[in-house]
């Protein structure tokens, strides 16, 4: 429970950091830290609008984004804390959690016959095909290094596995931090503001929802952001530090991630299209170098 507290925490504010940072950059003031949030109160006390063309899919995929992202911060550990989930391969039942979620929002976006929303579906559905190699192969590699095969496990042992460990958490972290960033839709895959549907990728999927579904959805998004990124954070803390100084350094990672996110999208333009793809498989490639560089540390070849 204490993972999926910190994951709430965090929720609470990483957001309205990442948009204050983008504002401070550009030379305004900006809102205010949980200005994303009272925007959500906003639209949870409206109603939702549902169109005419669209089936009982489109009503269930807010609500089954939201659902799959909670369960999935079950299965995610903070340091010497388990998870309230936790088996050997928990990792799998993580990665499909969220996609559960993901194939929801697609079909949601198909079933009102939008030609932009399909666009939007086709871009998300093809981004995660790209990206879920990445992930599996670095969390199989992990296992390969520690010897374990759940998330707590795996945590617990990265930084005691080998002399190399350092090496191989740092390398894990910036894939991870990566993915993050894929997974949510953030620079340089896409541009949070722009308002243009022909490049637009998860915003444009979700133009149909209003109200208390677009809350839910907006919600989901702010967990499942902290939430891979909590990922990546426990490459950098070791187990044995007090209590305490894990949680301040957590915190602070994330905060430290949340304005290096508004910096990027402050001073970055989103890639082209055709080059999405790439950077995608860049990333893979790099969990591909890793499990390589730790099979030859095995002794395995």
């Amino acid at each position: 429970m204490v993972s999926l507290l910190i994951i709430l925490i965090c929720s609470l504010f990483i957001p309205g950091i990442i948009v204050k940072t983008k504002a401070l950059f550009s030379g305004r003031k900006g809102p205010g830290v949980f200005q994303p949030w009272l925007d959500i109160i906003r639209l949870l006390k409206k109603g939702s609008v549902y169109s005419s063309v669209s089936s009982y899919v489109f009503q269930l995929g807010a609500t089954t984004y939201l659902a799959s992202v909670i369960v999935a911060a079950l299965v995610v550990p903070f340091d010497q804390y388990p998870s309230v989930i936790s088996f050997p391969g928990d990792f799998v039942m993580f990665a499909y959690l969220l996609a559960l979620g993901r194939f929801l929002i697609i079909i949601s976006a198909l079933d009102v016959s939008s030609g932009f929303e399909g666009m939007g579906a086709n871009r998300e559905a093809f981004y995660s095909l790209l990206a879920e190699p990445a992930f599996f192969i670095l969390m199989g590699s992990l296992a390969m290094f520690t010897g374990y095969t759940s998330f707590h496990d795996i945590y617990s042992h990265l930084h005691y596995a080998d002399r190399y460990a350092v090496i191989i958490a740092i390398i894990s972290g910036y894939v991870l931090a990566n993915f993050t960033l894929v997974e949510n839709s953030r620079l340089p895959v896409d541009d949070p503001l722009t308002h243009l549907e022909l490049t637009m990728v998860h915003e444009v999927m979700v133009l149909d929802h209003s109200g208390f579904d677009l809350g839910l959805i907006k919600i989901a998004n702010n967990l499942k952001l902290v939430l891979l990124n909590t990922l990546s954070i426990n490459c950098f803390i070791p187990q044995d530090w007090p209590v305490a100084l894990q949680v301040i350094t957590f915190l602070l990672l994330q905060t430290v991630f949340a304005a290096g996110v508004g910096y990027v999208e402050s001073f970055r333009a989103r890639n082209k299209m055709a080059m999405n793809p790439q950077f995608i498989l860049s990333i893979s490639a790099i969990s591909l170098i890793l499990i390589f560089v730790i099979i030859i540390l095995n002794n395995k070849i």
